[in-house]
């Protein structure tokens, strides 16, 4: 699946993705370093979704890509701007597994 997200976001104009690396989205930064995109670091997921809005609005499609919970959460203003100011961002969230989900 990560391989496909990768291979179309790269089809469509993505050449950076902005993000903190987590623990359930550490398989994906692995596919991403070996693809053609390139990963920005940011201090914070909020920078990264802001990173990601202002990469749309230059290029035309953003993505930006996140742990799950907390960091899920921090990007939610940047999202409500992109969204009310028509700025096409992909968010890529982590989530736990199967395994991770059972007691």
């Amino acid at each position: 699946m990560g391989d496909y997200l990768i291979k179309r976001l790269y089809y469509n104009g993505i050449r950076y993705i902005f993000g903190i690396p987590g623990d359930y989205v550490l398989t994906f930064y692995k596919q991403l370093e070996n693809s053609e995109i390139k990963i920005i670091n940011t201090c914070d997921e909020q920078g990264a979704g802001f990173a990601a809005d202002a990469y749309a609005r230059v290029r035309g499609l953003g993505a930006v890509c996140i742990t799950y919970a907390v960091g899920s959460l921090k990007v939610a203003n940047t999202t409500a701007q992109a969204f009310a100011e028509e700025s096409p961002v992909v968010i890529i969230s982590g989530a736990p597994g199967v395994k991770e989900r059972h007691w």
